[in-house]
């Protein structure tokens, strides 16, 4: 088994989590294919918008099959791009900071991380939507060791938490359900689980979705999410500038409909999108085709698509999730409103636009690919 699959999910990948190394070896050039299926009545373009950078959370897996099918079947490039370059994140530097500094347009991240840096530095900051509308952070612990399945379960036990932006939610987690630091014994950790399964601590900071890989390494998994336990945050968000949103906003619209096209045929083809993973994007971080495969399998199936998904479209966000986001994001010690925040008119826009992208779709659910499959 992969471990690195389960140990990356305990960083804060949508922004806390979200810092990325920029340099030519974090920076892939993901160029379209004119000749690619990128055929549709869906424009959202008036023009040529050249090349555009997009700060991915992490490495280059599965949780970025969206952008691979939209650069790979020339989505992009029917919106008008003529490249958009996908650039690796990292543990060191936020999202938040390379969009402020104009490294990259746009940034994936997550409300907490953007909420501080708007609370703490009054930056120019919006949300324009959001991939995931589960919060997908979780501790994640083992049966037949010390099963932590609520909250309160955390008192008295040792969990590991990686320093920063995970800490950061961990602790928000811990305000969320009236539990005071002092109850809880935070264990420095790196993003190796192997800590967990020799029994050094009680509970891990991970995904959702990881209690597949659990599973996979011969334990019972037990996964206690966030999102059900007073935190129940949206992730994977764009954010980029207001001047961008200002001056822009064509352009955003554009790669949204490039965004929603990607995910949507990600989502309907798992193999593809795995296939994709291993030996394109992420050739260089020695995946393996079932992890990826079964990964992208459960993001769409856990985080991504949902009755309101299916609804409004891919991307957008209900009053009622804005207002369980703003509650959070309250609890935790930031003073912000949905206003300050979030910026949604420009999705609302593009489906009104663009009624043929809103969709209902089915995500297959089985996360073993078929034996025929590659490996």
């Amino acid at each position: 088994m992969n471990s690195a699959r389960f140990s990356r999910r305990s960083i804060l990948r949508a922004g806390a989590l979200g810092g990325l190394a920029f340099g030519a070896a974090g920076v892939l050039a993901a160029c379209g294919d004119d000749s690619s299926d990128a055929s549709g009545s869906s424009s959202g373009t008036k023009g040529d918008y050249g090349t555009i950078s997009l700060n991915l959370s992490w490495i280059k897996n599965h949780e970025f099959v969206g952008e691979y099918l939209a650069t790979e079947k020339g989505y992009y490039t029917a919106a008008g791009f003529k490249d958009v370059m996908l650039v690796a994140g990292g543990t060191q530097t936020t999202a938040e900071s390379l969009v402020l500094a104009g490294k990259v347009t746009i940034g994936l991240s997550s409300p907490p991380i953007t909420a501080a840096t708007l609370v703490n530095s009054n930056a120019p900051l919006k949300i324009i939507g959001a991939t995931y509308q589960k919060n997908p952070f979780a501790i994640g612990s083992i049966e037949t060791m010390t099963p932590i399945r609520t909250a309160k379960d955390l008192i008295g036990k040792r969990i590991g938490v990686q320093a920063g932006g995970n800490q950061t939610l961990f602790e928000g987690l811990l305000a969320a359900n009236g539990i005071d630091k002092s109850q809880v014994e935070i264990v420095g950790v790196q993003y190796d689980d192997s800590i967990l399964k020799a029994g050094k601590v009680d509970g891990f900071m991970t995904y959702i979705t990881d209690d597949l890989q659990l599973s996979l390494a011969g334990y019972k998994p037990v996964i206690m999410s966030f999102a059900d336990n007073g935190l129940p945050f949206v992730a994977e968000t764009f954010t980029v500038l207001q001047d961008t949103i200002t001056k822009k906003r064509d352009m955003l619209k554009a790669f949204l409909v490039a965004e929603i096209k990607g995910w949507t045929h990600a989502i309907k083809d798992p193999a593809t999108a795995a296939t994709l993973t291993v030996e394109k994007y992420g050739k260089d971080q020695k995946l393996t085709y079932a992890d990826e495969y079964g990964g992208a399998v459960e993001i769409a199936d856990r985080l991504i698509v949902s009755d309101d998904t299916n609804a409004n479209g891919l991307f957008t966000m209900t009053d009622a999730l804005i207002a369980d986001n703003i509650k959070s994001l309250n609890t935790m010690g930031y003073p912000v409103k949905a206003d300050d925040l979030f910026d949604l008119s420009l999705i609302t826009e593009v489906y009104q636009e663009n009624p043929d992208l809103k969709a209902s779709i089915t995500a297959p659910t089985d996360p073993t690919p078929s034996p025929s499959a590659s490996s």
